[in-house]
Formats: C-alpha cells, sequence, structure tokens
C-alpha cells in the first residue's frame, strides 16, 4: 500500500469516528467560538481553511471576500459544497495541502486556518511549511490542536491510567492521531520553521474525558452554564485547557 493510500485509508477512518464522538460535538463548537473571536478581531477578506471536517466555518461567518477551502476528506468536501453553494467567492479543492501549492492558489490570504489538523497528519512539519508557502507578510496563520498538558491527562497520569501526558488515548487512537502537543512544543516548531508567536493559549477547561464528559452531561450533571464556565476558567491557566493555539506570523 502507497503512502498516498495510507493517508486517504486514515482520513476515511477519522471520518467515520469523527461521526461517532459525541462529545466531539460540543469541542467543535467551543473551537468554533475561538475561531470567530479570531474572525471578528482580524476582519479577513481572503481565507484560506485547511480541513473543514463537517463544518466549515462558512456556515458562521460570512466577512470573507474569497474562501478556499481545502479539504482531502471526500465526504467532508462534498458537505463543504452542499453549504457553501449558495455563497460566493468559495472554493472547495479536495485535497492534501501539500499538494495545493501557490500554482493553484493564486488568492493572496489574510488568514490560515489549521484548526484541529496538525496532530492528525503524518508530517505536522510538512503541512505547516505548505501554509507558509502560502503566507506573505500580512497573513495571519492560526493553529489549535488538543493539549498534552489539559487537565484530564494530568488527571490521569496522577491517577495512574496513564504513564505520561504524552501517550496515544483510545480516543486518539480510533482518530488515528499519531502525535499531540504542548504549548511549548508547537512554539518551538513554528520558530524551527521561521515563523513567529503573535500570540497563544489554550481554550475549555476539560477535567475528564470525552467519553466521561458526555455521560456527565446526559445525566444533567454537566450543564451548558458549566461549560461555558470551564471555557472562561482556561483565563487562569492558559496552559492547561483542552486545547491549544497558536498565532504565527512570517517573521521579519
Amino acid at each position: 500500500m502507497t503512502h498516498v493510500d495510507l493517508r486517504k485509508q486514515a482520513i476515511a477512518a477519522y471520518e467515520q469516528a469523527y461521526s461517532a464522538s459525541d462529545f466531539e460535538v460540543i469541542q467543535a463548537r467551543y473551537r468554533k467560538k475561538l475561531l470567530l473571536e479570531l474572525l471578528e478581531k482580524h476582519q479577513p477578506k481572503h481565507v484560506l481553511e485547511v480541513g473543514c471536517g463537517w463544518d466549515s466555518i462558512a456556515n458562521h461567518w460570512q466577512g470573507f471576500e474569497r474562501l478556499v477551502i481545502v479539504e482531502p476528506g471526500p465526504q467532508f468536501a462534498e458537505k463543504a459544497r452542499k453549504d457553501t453553494a449558495h455563497l460566493s467567492g468559495v472554493q472547495v479543492i479536495e485535497e492534501f495541502l501539500e499538494n495545493v501549492g501557490p500554482e493553484r492558489s493564486t488568492t493572496s490570504y489574510d488568514l490560515i486556518l489549521l484548526s484541529s489538523l496538525m496532530h492528525e497528519v503524518p508530517d505536522p512539519e510538512a503541512l505547516l511549511v505548505s501554509a507558509k508557502a502560502l503566507a506573505d507578510k500580512q497573513t495571519v496563520i492560526h493553529i489549535n490542536v488538543p493539549n498534552a498538558l489539559s487537565m484530564h491527562r494530568l488527571l490521569a497520569v496522577e491517577m495512574g491510567l496513564m504513564d505520561s501526558v504524552y501517550a496515544q488515548s483510545a480516543l486518539q487512537k480510533s482518530f488515528n492521531q499519531p502525535r499531540i502537543f504542548d504549548l511549548k512544543q508547537l512554539k518551538a516548531l513554528a520558530n524551527e520553521l521561521g515563523l513567529q508567536v503573535m500570540d497563544s493559549g489554550s481554550f475549555l477547561m476539560k477535567p475528564f474525558t470525552h467519553g466521561q464528559m458526555m455521560t456527565l452531561m446526559q445525566q444533567g450533571l454537566l450543564t451548558q452554564e458549566m461549560l461555558d464556565g470551564l471555557w472562561h476558567l482556561a483565563r487562569h491557566f492558559p496552559e492547561n485547557g483542552s486545547e491549544i493555539y497558536v498565532n504565527l506570523k512570517l517573521e521579519d
């Protein structure tokens, strides 16, 4: 089996696993909240969204003049086409970003979104290099990924359930996610590739696993008010939210 076949197989497995993970829908909602705050702050006109999943940012924000969606998953790409069919200035490319060079992307981007993606690919350095090739001095590159130092991982280590916060969890295995970052590692990777960190942080404190969080919600013990509180609580623990983010630009 070729490298391309393996990547396509991983994408198919991810599409199926993502659809079956109930709390991931909640997690994605707060991830979108982070993105919307970023969009409102920068007001980008030309946006590149890499890996849109089931729910492109176009479903929540239409302040762009031009949106290019690069999505290798055929089911995700087809959903993005249907969702954006009524919008002007949207292009969906069903491909891996590494195969979409500047010659296929003539737009100069204000914002490149690598949301919930870097931890899923076998070569995150190559992905970020590909994004960098499409950036200029005005471009903001946004990355968010699950956090190795998330509260629920730290708790699992202290309970003796995991040997290390960097160990692969059952959910990661089902999603075919080969790697998990902490904030220091994510910043170091960006710096190694000639990118400057504008700002960084984490969001949504998550004390328990996805499955445990969903059980608490179903039992009525975890309310929407509590979830919103956990979102705000990450301000006090900037390295320990369930996911981390960095906003990058080309080095001066």
